[in-house]
């Protein structure tokens, strides 16, 4: 497809969200597993079901409603993501750019990305909220593949910062304020839906993966390119299959609800401390 017309479906995109919402937003939030509850907090609520926006994405995982919410929180305009899209539902990778792009064209300067993730590293434990530092990309996920849009982005760019330092500082102290601590450590990407073998979580470990799962990579050098500022925060809320049998992701559910307290108020006092 000519890149005139990408981009066109973009902004048809981001042209429905603005006009439900009224107004440019520059806050983006992607809800990982556990942190509906998230939207509790939320006033005056605007809800776009992914089904109504032309050109976007639908979701295909039971457990995401898959739409906007636009609102407030903390005092601060907020679009959340309430539900995301994976290469493992049959997604290309360009295609997974898509929101991204739409949230770059209806203002959004900084997001935050949630996740559910594995716990590789032996000093990590369910429960435990990470702030990801970087990520190894081994499934090859390259989002700005193909055509470049100028519009968004160099065709070449730098990702060293990928994981904004300042953002990164700024959750570590909202943390402290909150009276408990966050890990930090490694992203490692895998395609999934399969969970990885022993040896490969093996492997993963000593790669320096701290952390592993199967989403946020596209989203984070989608952003990247179009000059969004990223903080991820990873919930471990399993360990990895060389730590525990017969791993099924029953368990990821209950360990999400446990922490979702914590990480509700994480994101509520990050917003409270932004200042961008």
């Amino acid at each position: 497809m000519l890149k005139e017309k990408v981009f066109e479906i973009y902004r048809d995109s981001a042209d429905y969200i603005l006009s439900k919402i009224g107004e440019s937003v520059d806050f983006a939030i992607v809800l990982g597993t556990g942190l509906g509850s998230l939207l509790d907090d939320m006033e005056d609520k605007i809800e776009i079901p992914y089904e109504d926006i032309p050109g976007f994405l639908i979701s295909t995982v039971k457990s995401h409603p898959g739409k906007f919410i636009y609102g407030t929180l903390s005092g601060k305009k907020v679009i959340c993501m309430s539900g995301r899209f994976h290469y493992y539902e049959g997604y290309d990778y360009n295609e997974l750019a898509t929101p991204i792009y739409v949230l770059k064209l209806i203002g959004v300067k900084t997001i935050v990305l949630t996740n559910a993730a594995g716990a590789v590293n032996y000093n990590f434990h369910p429960g435990d909220i990470c702030v990801v530092t970087d990520h190894l990309n081994f499934g090859c996920v390259s989002p700005t593949r193909g055509n470049n849009l100028e519009e968004f982005g160099e065709r070449f760019y730098p990702i060293d910062n990928l994981y904004d330092k300042d953002l990164r500082a700024l959750a570590k102290k909202s943390a402290i304020e909150l009276g408990f601590s966050l890990k930090e450590g490694i992203y490692f990407f895998t395609v999934g839906p399969f969970f990885e073998t022993p040896a490969e979580i093996r492997a993963i470990r000593l790669l320096g993966g701290d952390l592993v799962g199967m989403s946020t990579i596209s989203e984070s050098l989608t952003a990247g390119h179009c000059g969004i500022k990223v903080l991820c925060l990873s919930l471990a809320t399993n360990y990895s299959s060389d730590r525990i049998e017969n791993m099924d992701g029953s368990e990821v559910e209950d360990v999400a609800m446990a922490a979702s307290e914590n990480f509700r108020n994480l994101i509520i006092k990050i917003l409270e401390n932004f200042e961008g």
